[in-house]
């Protein structure tokens, strides 16, 4: 594992791998890399969660974390994402994580460029860490994957959150169904009804409406999509007793959720936020002691 770029590159055995590593870190393990390592951020789209997040764990695994700036590198001026990575490896790095509006913006620095990279999320692409710790969230909850239902509602085809999670929750025996309005499905097999999904699901796992991405205005005012297809007090109480609820972050309260269930007991929303941290500290010291 010198990259992680997409879920497809990892198979069961990885993600249990880096699961179970996580876990480790979570009841207070040493990190065991064996020498310093230099890392930087490049987010050239707006983060709170990941982007902090993996400086967290960079810090907490032993790296030196290189400050970056986007609103004030070289790539306004021209240069491109190639050659501002390859500059970054020349200085001394030895991996980068790297968030940019570009569908799989990694596959033109896979040539010549000997750092490793972490994809942080690629346009509408992947987002292999945060379907990581999706499933390490699921797994502390359940114990397994095998037969459990998972639905994950939202704006899908914009969503490398939904993109990620499918292909991992399916290999690993999850049941998943898709929710969203008929113009959000993508190539997604989805419905379009919360009918028959809230008494089955294990797992509802629900995704912010991607405004910045849509290239027309949806047809729909925020108070029409929440009572179509958010998360309503109503739809809560029909749950599953043992059901939880989960949410990438940033959430549009009372639009993808109503706002007091975000916090509510089956919530895992902000507990997915805490287990980020670990299991980028599980995908550092994995790759770093790669190199």
């Amino acid at each position: 594992m010198k990259h992680l770029l997409s879920m497809e590159h990892l198979t069961n055995d990885d993600v249990m791998t880096i699961l179970n590593r996580a876990s480790e870190f979570e009841q207070g393990a040493t990190p065991q890399l064996d020498r310093t390592y230099t890392v930087a951020n490049l987010f050239f789209e707006p983060s709170t969660r990941t982007k902090t997040s993996f400086e967290m764990a960079e810090r907490k695994v032993g790296c030196t974390v290189i400050p970056f700036d986007a609103d004030f590198s070289s790539t306004l001026k021209g240069e491109s994402l190639y050659d501002t990575v390859k500059t970054l490896e020349m200085i001394g790095l030895d991996a980068v994580v790297i968030r940019e509006k570009h569908d799989e913006y990694y596959n033109e620095l896979l040539e010549g460029i000997n750092l490793s990279i972490i994809n942080g999320g690629d346009g509408t692409g992947q987002h292999p860490s945060q379907s990581l710790l999706d499933l390490y969230t699921i797994y502390k909850e359940f114990g397994k994957f095998e037969g459990l239902n998972v639905t994950i509602a939202g704006d899908i085809t914009h969503s490398r959150v939904a993109k990620s999670n499918a292909i991992a929750l399916q290999r690993l025996g999850v049941n998943v169904n898709f929710l969203c309005p008929p113009e959000w499905a993508g190539d997604f097999e989805a419905h379009h009804s919360w009918n028959g999904l809230i008494e089955e699901s294990d797992v509802i796992m629900l995704l912010r409406i991607q405004h910045e991405r849509h290239r027309v205005n949806a047809n729909f005012t925020k108070e029409e999509y929440h009572k179509e297809y958010g998360l309503t007090f109503e739809r809560e109480s029909k749950m599953k007793d043992h059901a939880i609820i989960m949410h990438p972050a940033p959430v549009n309260r009372d639009v993808e959720i109503a706002s007091e269930l975000v916090e509510c007991e089956r919530s895992r929303i902000f507990e997915q936020v805490r287990n980020g941290v670990f299991i980028r500290m599980a995908i550092l010291e994995t790759i770093l002691k790669e190199r």
